[in-house]
C-alpha cells in the first residue's frame, strides 16, 4: 500500500489523490532520463576545448588553439568534424524518436525507458573506449537513440503519473535533472581536465554510463502509467496501478475518464494522420513552435560551446571551466525557482517574464562582444569579463525556469490521449533537428557573424514572447484529459479549431 502526505483532494475538474511515495520515487527514478540528458549536453562541451581530446580526433583545432594570431578568435574552433561530434547524437534522436513512439504506444512508457536506458549505455562504452573519430560517432549515434527514446517516454511518464494540482512541477523534474546532469558534467570535466597522462576526456565520457544506468534500473522498479494500461487493454492492472499512484480507494472517476479517452483513442489507426485533424492543430503547432523556439533562445549554443565561449572571451582554459561551472550551478538553482512557481504563478507568467530578461541579457553580451573582441584582438578587462558572465548567468537563469522545462512540459500535458505519444515524437522530432541544427551551425555562425549571433539569438527571444503572449493558452491545474474542453474550447483564438473539428472527426473516425 502506497503511503501519500497532503490532503486529497477532489471537486471541480480535479480527483481524489494523495502525494505519494509511489509518485514521488517514479517521478524520481524516471526524470533521471533529464540526468542523462544533461550530463550529454555537458560533457560534450567541456571535452571539446580539452587540447588533449582535441590533438587525438581534431589536430587541425588544437593547432589553432595552440597558436596565437594563426586564426580569428571567433573562427579557431571552426571546424565540421568538431561540430558533427556534437551535433550527431541530435540527428540519431531525431530519427530514433519515431520507433520511440511506437514502443510508447504499444508496449508502455515503462519499456521504452528501459530502452533509452540500454542504448546509452552502449552508446557511452563506445565513446570511452573510442581509438578513432568513427568510434566516437558511433557512439555519439547510439547515445543519440537513447536520447531519442528517453524524451519521448519520460515527460509523457510524467504527466500520466502526476497528480493534477502538483503536475507541473513533477514534470519539470526532467528538467531540474537536465540542470543537474549539466552542472555535474562541468564539474567533472574541471577534474579531469587536471589528470596527468591526456586521458581524462575517456573518464568524462565514460561516466555518462552512470545516469544511463539509473534510468536502465529505475525503469525496471517504477510501474507503468494507468493511461499506457488502460489504453493496451490491461484495464484491471490499470485501476490497480491508480490506486496505488493516487493512495486513495475511490479512483472510479478518474479510470473512467481515461477508460473512455482509451476509447476513443483505440478508434485512432493512423495517430500521426490524426494529428492533422483540425481539432489537434492548436496543440501541434505551439508543440512545434516551442521546439523550434526553446534552441533558438541559444541555450544550447551556449551549454555546449560554454567553456569554447570563455575562452573566445580571452578566459584561460580553468577560468572558462570554472565560469561553465557556474552557469551550471544556476542552471540547477533557477529550475527549482520553476519548479516553485508553476503550478502558483503559471506557465504564462513565467515565460513572459523570462522573454524580458533574456531579450535583455542577450543584447548586453552583444554589445560588450561587439565593442571589445574583435578577430585579432580581445580588449575585455577583468570588469567587462565579469559583466560577460553575469549577463549569460542572467539569461541561463530565466531560461531556466521558462523556456527550459515548459517547452517539455506545454506539449506533454495538452494532446488528448489519442494523439499523444504521437504528438510528443514530434515535439522530440522537432526539437532534435533545431538541436541539430544550432549544434551543427553554431561554431560556425560564430566565426561569420562573430558577436551579431547574439544579435540573431535576441531578435527570436523577442518574437517567441509575442507567440506566448497571443497564442499560448494557461494549462496550470487543469486535469490532463480536459483540456479541449476547459483550454481550447475557451481560447480567443484556437476555440475557432474545436466548433467544426469534432462533428468532422466523428464522420472520419
Amino acid at each position: 500500500m502506497a503511503g501519500g502526505f497532503g490532503a486529497p483532494t477532489s471537486g471541480g475538474g480535479d480527483f481524489e489523490a494523495k502525494i505519494t511515495t509511489v509518485v514521488i520515487i517514479s517521478c524520481i527514478l524516471a526524470a533521471s532520463g533529464g540526468l542523462m540528458f544533461g550530463y550529454d549536453i555537458g560533457i560534450s562541451g567541456g571535452v571539446t576545448s580539452m587540447p588533449e581530446f582535441l590533438k587525438e580526433f581534431f589536430p587541425v583545432v588544437y593547432q589553432k588553439t595552440q597558436q596565437p594570431g594563426l586564426d580569428s578568435n571567433y573562427c579557431k574552433y571552426n571546424n565540421q568534424g568538431l561540430q558533427l561530434f556534437t551535433s550527431s547524437l541530435y540527428l540519431a534522436a531525431l530519427t530514433s524518436t519515431f520507433a520511440a513512439s511506437y514502443t510508447t504506444r504499444t508496449l508502455g512508457r515503462k519499456l521504452t525507458m528501459f530502452i533509452a536506458g540500454i542504448f546509452f549505455i552502449i552508446g557511452t562504452v563506445f565513446n570511452a573506449a573510442a581509438q578513432n573519430l568513427l568510434m566516437l560517432i558511433i557512439g555519439r549515434i547510439l547515445l543519440g537513440c537513447g536520447v531519442g527514446f528517453a524524451n519521448q517516454a519520460v515527460p509523457l511518464f510524467l504527466s500520466e503519473i502526476a497528480p493534477t494540482r502538483i503536475r507541473g512541477a513533477l514534470n519539470i523534474l526532467f528538467q531540474l535533472n537536465v540542470t543537474i546532469g549539466i552542472l555535474f558534467a562541468n564539474l567533472i570535466n574541471y577534474g579531469t581536465s587536471k589528470i596527468a597522462g591526456g586521458w581524462g576526456w575517456r573518464l568524462s565520457l565514460g561516466l555518462a554510463g552512470v545516469p544511463a544506468a539509473m534510468l536502465t534500473l529505475g525503469s525496471l522498479v517504477v510501474v507503468d502509467t494507468p493511461n499506457s494500461l488502460i489504453s493496451r487493454g490491461k484495464l484491471e492492472e490499470g485501476k490497480a496501478a491508480l490506486k496505488k499512484i493516487r493512495g486513495v480507494d475511490n479512483v472510479e472517476p478518474e479510470f473512467l475518464e481515461i477508460v473512455d479517452a482509451s476509447r476513443v483513442a483505440k478508434e485512432v489507426k493512423h495517430p500521426f494522420r490524426n494529428l492533422l485533424q483540425r481539432r489537434n492543430r492548436p496543440q501541434l503547432v505551439i508543440a512545434i513552435w516551442m521546439q523550434v523556439f526553446q534552441q533558438f533562445t541559444g541555450i544550447n549554443a551556449i551549454m555546449f560551446y560554454a567553456p569554447v565561449l570563455f575562452q573566445t572571451l580571452g578566459f584561460k582554459s580553468d577560468a572558462s571551466l570554472y565560469s561553465a561551472v557556474i552557469t551550471g550551478a544556476v542552471n540547477v538553482l533557477s529550475t527549482l525557482v520553476s519548479i516553485y512557481f508553476v503550478d502558483r504563478a503559471g506557465r504564462r507568467a513565467l515565460l513572459l517574464e523570462a522573454g524580458v530578461q533574456m531579450f535583455l541579457s542577450q543584447l548586453v553580451v552583444a554589445i560588450v562582444m561587439g565593442l571589445k573582441v574583435k578577430d585579432n584582438s580581445n580588449n575585455l578587462n577583468q570588469g567587462l569579463a565579469v559583466l560577460v558572465v553575469v549577463m549569460v548567468c542572467s539569461f541561463v537563469s530565466s531560461f531556466a525556469w521558462s523556456w527550459g522545462p515548459l517547452g517539455w512540459l506545454i506539449p506533454s500535458e495538452t494532446f488528448p490521449l489519442e494523439a499523444r505519444s504521437a504528438g510528443q515524437s514530434v515535439a522530440v522530432c522537432v526539437n532534435m533537428l533545431f538541436t541539430f541544427v544550432i549544434a551543427q551551425a553554431f561554431l560556425s555562425m560564430l566565426c561569420h557573424m562573430k558577436f551579431g549571433i547574439f544579435l540573431f539569438f535576441t531578435s527570436w527571444v523577442f518574437v517567441m514572447t509575442l507567440f506566448v503572449l497571443f497564442l499560448i493558452p494557461e494549462t496550470k491545474g487543469i486535469p490532463i484529459e480536459e483540456m479541449t474542453e476547459r483550454v481550447w474550447k475557451q481560447h480567443w483564438f484556437w476555440k475557432r479549431f474545436m466548433d467544426d473539428g469534432e462533428d468532422k472527426s466523428k464522420g472520419h473516425a
